[in-house]
């Protein structure tokens, strides 16, 4: 009988090590065909297969060093990378797994087009996003804006989109201009609490840690380690557009996602088309085009991309 053992150091959670309820420590003893023992701050391993007792001991070391670290694995993020694991038969580190999902969340990319997205804001301070629904645009940037919170490569995130009625259909509504704005915000609010707890979010939103504002309140700001994401670009105008990118500090990444497709003001007025012409050789800028191969949503709207596509061209 093979046996290891993994001492758990001040300051780190259990729960975050064996999951609430024991969940991670259970899913460990079932893919690793082990005996799983919590005896004080220690964590025993048993099995009569020693590769096995070894890797997983393996795991809980690194998911111990992890969450030290303040990198703190969900459950669902838990369960893929722990398949990979098993899948690999070099069986490198547990963080290199978790590296090819988003930090943080259970999100990774899906499409081809949606890797070549998420390196491009790896590697550029400024993206554009481009593409029609369902590619995961704001998804993913929302994802990797809360990878660069966690990990401490940004101290905020931001997140913006024009409010294209901001004139007199707003003035009926009810409320402050917060208020008026909230609907033009709420997909915004969807992405980032699909991701994380509401307790979270809304501690963060006290806190000033994310920011969820229209694009008119960035005039006169400087944004400094930050991460900005500008949504729906597509209904911005070219002086929207030039105001928003200006306001880039210091250790801050910008993306800006639309859809040029489903325009809400004039097309020759559109910032984001505009700007494709202005910036594609400024260095440091990236221009990602995502198609309907890149849509993960129902498969239902892949066919009525293309299906207003060819409708489309045939009216040219």
């Amino acid at each position: 009988m093979a046996v290891r053992k993994v001492r758990i150091p001040k300051g780190v959670e259990i729960v975050e090590v064996l999951g609430h309820y024991d969940k991670k420590a259970r899913l460990v003893k079932k893919k690793f065909n082990v005996e799983i023992t919590l005896i004080d701050d220690e964590i025993w391993i048993r099995g009569k297969d020693e590769k096995m007792v070894v890797a997983a001991s393996d795991v809980f070391k690194e998911l111990v060093e992890m969450t030290r670290d303040g990198r703190l694995v969900g459950w669902d993020e838990f369960q893929y990378i722990v398949e990979k694991y098993l899948e690999s038969e070099s069986r490198p580190s547990l963080r290199d797994f978790a590296r090819s999902s988003v930090l943080g969340t259970r999100v990774k990319p899906k499409t081809e087009g949606q890797k070549v997205y998420m390196e491009a804001i790896r590697e550029n301070d400024v993206v554009f996003a481009i593409g029609p629904a369902g590619t995961g645009k704001t998804y993913l940037a929302v994802a990797m804006a809360l990878d660069y919170l966690k990990s401490g490569k940004v101290q905020r995130i931001i997140l913006t989109r024009p409010a294209v009625e901001a004139g007199e259909k707003l003035g009926f509504l009810p409320g402050d201009l917060l208020e008026k704005v909230d609907p033009y915000l709420r997909p915004l609010y969807d992405s980032i609490m699909d991701m994380i707890s509401p307790d979270k979010f809304y501690s963060y939103r006290e806190k000033g840690v994310i920011e969820i504002a229209p694009l008119a309140y960035m005039r006169g700001r400087t944004l400094n380690n930050s991460f900005i994401i500008l949504d729906e670009a597509q209904n911005t105008t070219y002086y929207q557009m030039k105001m928003f990118l200006t306001r880039l500090g210091f250790n801050s990444k910008v993306v800006i996602t639309g859809d040029i497709t489903q325009l809400d003001i004039e097309k020759e007025k559109s910032g984001l088309i505009e700007c494709q012409k202005i910036l594609k050789e400024v260095e440091g800028i990236k221009f990602v085009y995502l198609t309907e191969e890149d849509v993960v949503r129902n498969p239902l709207v892949k066919r009525i991309i293309r299906a207003y596509e060819e409708y489309e061209e045939m009216e040219k």
